[in-house]
């Protein structure tokens, strides 16, 4: 009989296995699942040794300061409302939701560590209290976390408050599994499933929360090769010319696809630009 924190989160992972769309999601995929998930943390989780990577840049500094050279890092972009995401032709947006994960998420790290590129990442706050450890590793790499709900509600369908309560349920686990890190959560937020309302926006836009919307949807979340996954995403990029990418390091043919994905950005000759909260050192000076 597997242990039941294992069987508790292989029942969530299945019901992530769809990604996340739009509200006119069809009901019947195996994403969607509308009853409560709960996970319990691992107690007294063994600590995880941590290599320094040489490709995070010293703490509180933005630009190329302190960073090595790379031919696919991009400005950092300080942003406290979803306007300041202005992107130019050529520049896109790393994202990632749904993790941490073990086993799918050091991979993307890694993979983003050899470009020397950084990386949004939306959490579940049920995963990121699963795996604090992981959780804080993505932040040591230099990367900004932000949240995703706590159980990856459908806050569509919800009353208001409801929608609300998760949404703050799922802040307090994220920024609870970075405490004692030295590294705080952004103030920034996806949807699930994209589905938001007029409300919820200007609600969250009121109190400083910075809705980070998707421009192209890898759509990793279908059982499809990773290929596949790389081809459609390149495809849709090149349509657009910029724009903010949606990822899930809860898969493996995410973790497996990112290396060549990042290569081909680099040899089209994009820029990655990483989102950081307003407050940050201004640093809108590419890497060069």
């Amino acid at each position: 009989m597997r242990p039941p924190l294992v069987a508790a989160l292989l029942a969530f992972v299945a019901a992530l296995v769809a990604g996340c769309q739009s509200s006119s999601t069809n009901t019947t995929l195996a994403y969607y699942d509308p009853r409560p998930i709960t996970i319990v943390a691992p107690a007294d989780p063994a600590p995880t040794p941590v290599v320094a990577s040489a490709t995070v840049p010293p703490r509180g500094q933005c630009g190329t300061a302190g960073r090595p050279r790379s031919l696919l890092a991009g400005r950092v972009l300080p942003i406290s409302r979803v306007s300041d995401i202005d992107l130019e032709p050529g520049e896109v947006v790393l994202t990632f939701d749904d993790g941490p994960m073990p086993g799918k998420t050091k991979r993307i790290l890694d993979a983003l560590d050899a470009e020397g590129v950084k990386a949004t990442f939306l959490m579940v706050g049920q995963m990121a209290a699963a795996y604090p450890d992981i959780a804080r590793e993505v932040a040591r790499r230099g990367h900004t976390i932000g949240s995703h709900t706590y159980d990856h509600a459908n806050l569509a369908k919800l009353s208001g408050p409801a929608a609300l309560a998760e949404i703050a349920a799922g802040e307090r686990a994220v920024a609870k599994a970075l405490a004692g890190s030295g590294h705080a959560m952004a103030p920034f937020f996806r949807f699930p499933y994209l589905a938001d309302t007029a409300n919820l926006r200007h609600t969250l836009a009121k109190r400083g929360t910075v809705v980070i919307d998707v421009d192209i949807d890898s759509k990793d979340y279908v059982r499809t090769p990773g290929d596949t996954v790389m081809r459609r995403t390149l495809a849709r990029l090149k349509e657009r010319g910029r724009g903010i990418i949606l990822f899930h390091d809860i898969h493996a043919r995410t973790a497996s696809m990112l290396p060549g994905f990042l290569a081909a950005l680099r040899r089209d000759g994009y820029r990655v630009v990483a989102l950081v909260p307003a407050g940050s050192p201004a640093c809108d000076v590419k890497a060069s």
